[in-house]
């Protein structure tokens, strides 16, 4: 991802259990109720509420396999790339037609998500609605792990 190591990077706030869906590689789709024209590096943050686990269960307790208490919140999990902002409704391409019926594409807009690297630490920072640009410290800790090779 070249657009983290020099360029620019936008983030999205997303509410957990999703975002640790998307750092783990198991959502490749966030779903919006807008499209953006952005393509590029998006830091995944986890949102600091806790409003979408209400009726999961306790904390002890297991989602999508793993325990509530293990999620980060309020704190950038992972990057990716976002290639893709398709409306549900309307014809994909062909490299993303098979997602179209993934279980998180729920739209009405799908942004899609390739190459998604979880940090190795969550890195604390507020979150905001919309797109967002980190700040210099967030950015600069994001291009140090992406700089490592796989």
């Amino acid at each position: 991802m070249s657009d983290v190591v020099g360029g620019r990077m936008k983030a999205l706030t997303i509410h957990q259990p999703w975002a640790e869906l998307i750092a783990r590689g198991d959502k490749p789709i966030e779903n919006r109720t807008w499209s953006t024209s952005y393509r590029g590096a998006l830091l995944i943050h986890a949102s600091r509420s806790r409003e979408d686990l209400f009726g999961w269960g306790k904390p002890e307790e297991r989602v999508y396999g793993f325990p509530l208490e293990a999620m980060a919140f309020g704190a950038v999990v992972a990057v990716a790339r976002l290639v893709e902002c398709l409306a549900l409704n309307a014809s994909w391409p062909a490299k993303c037609v098979l997602l179209r019926t993934h279980e998180h594409a729920r739209g009405p807009w799908c942004w899609v998500l390739e190459g998604v690297r979880r940090l190795p630490e969550p890195i604390p920072c507020r979150g905001y609605q919309q797109l967002w640009v980190p700040d210099d410290a967030v950015t600069a800790r994001v291009r140090e792990f992406m700089a490592v090779p796989r």
